[in-house]
């Protein structure tokens, strides 16, 4: 370490995960407006934030998978909390949001947009919702930006048509809801078929349209449906879909 430079703590590297989550790739850089804000917020430079945005893409598996390497020089607590936030999809992405909210000096709930009418006066229940509320605008934020705001199947890139939608779905597979390699970004017509069977993703990334969509070709237009069988998907920056999930999309969900 050089000489006045100053070691990072936890709650620094839980922040600095948290905006790594939610940039695109692509804006992992010094001059975004979102590096300055937090390097501002915990008083270091936007090249330091920049470089240790770049620190984490070196821990990131779906990168490390596409042949890409971050930054050199990760360190030992760089690991240790990549590993704690990586491992723990249902807690730790809350913490860090509450985290932003107590150093931005404003509540979890404002930080997050959820009008405060919409909750309960019930003291748990409205933490219950608020953690919930919070965890799904986190799960939505890491999934679009991996996919770079465009929709997997579709290539659409109007932000507000689109999902981040579920593979194994919310209720089934608890520990994995805020995963985003259970995430894939997609438009509200083509997430619906893939919520109800109509279209599933190999494990392999090739999409699949089911069988009882492409006979009724005549009635539907193609290009919302057969142009798109066994197309590759466009693929997130990282955060690559677990092959686990989509097997079992393909095997419990597709109407075959």
């Amino acid at each position: 370490m050089k000489e006045g430079q100053r070691l990072w703590n936890r709650e620094e590297l839980i922040l600095a995960i948290n905006l790594y989550c939610k940039l695109p790739f692509g804006k992992l850089h010094k001059g975004n407006p979102e590096v300055i804000k937090l390097s501002s917020l915990i008083n270091r430079t936007p090249s330091s934030v920049a470089y240790k945005l770049v620190n984490f893409a070196s821990l990131d598996p779906s990168l490390k998978a596409r042949g890409i390497v971050g930054a050199p020089n990760v360190s030992k607590l760089d690991i240790e909390i990549w590993n704690e936030f990586y491992d723990n999809w249902d807690e730790l992405p809350f913490e860090s949001e509450k985290l932003l909210a107590n150093i931005e000096h404003t509540t979890v709930e404002k930080l997050n947009h959820i009008p405060e009418d919409e909750l309960p006066s019930d003291k748990t229940f409205r933490e219950q919702l608020i953690k919930i509320r919070v965890n799904q605008s986190f799960f939505r934020s890491a999934v679009l930006a991996a996919y770079n705001y465009t929709c997997c199947v579709t290539g659409i890139n109007q932000s507000d048509l689109l999902i981040a939608g579920h593979i194994r779905p919310w209720g089934l597979d608890e520990k994995n809801r805020l995963n985003p390699r259970n995430g894939l970004t997609l438009n509200a017509l083509h997430d619906k078929m893939f919520e109800n069977g109509y279209l599933t993703i190999t494990p392999d990334y090739i999409i699949k349209i089911s069988p009882i969509l492409m006979s009724e070709k005549k009635k539907t237009p193609f290009d919302y449906f057969e142009k798109y069988h066994n197309q590759l998907i466009i693929q997130p920056t990282r955060f690559l879909p677990d092959a686990e999930f989509l097997k079992y999309h393909n095997q419990e969900r597709f109407k075959a």
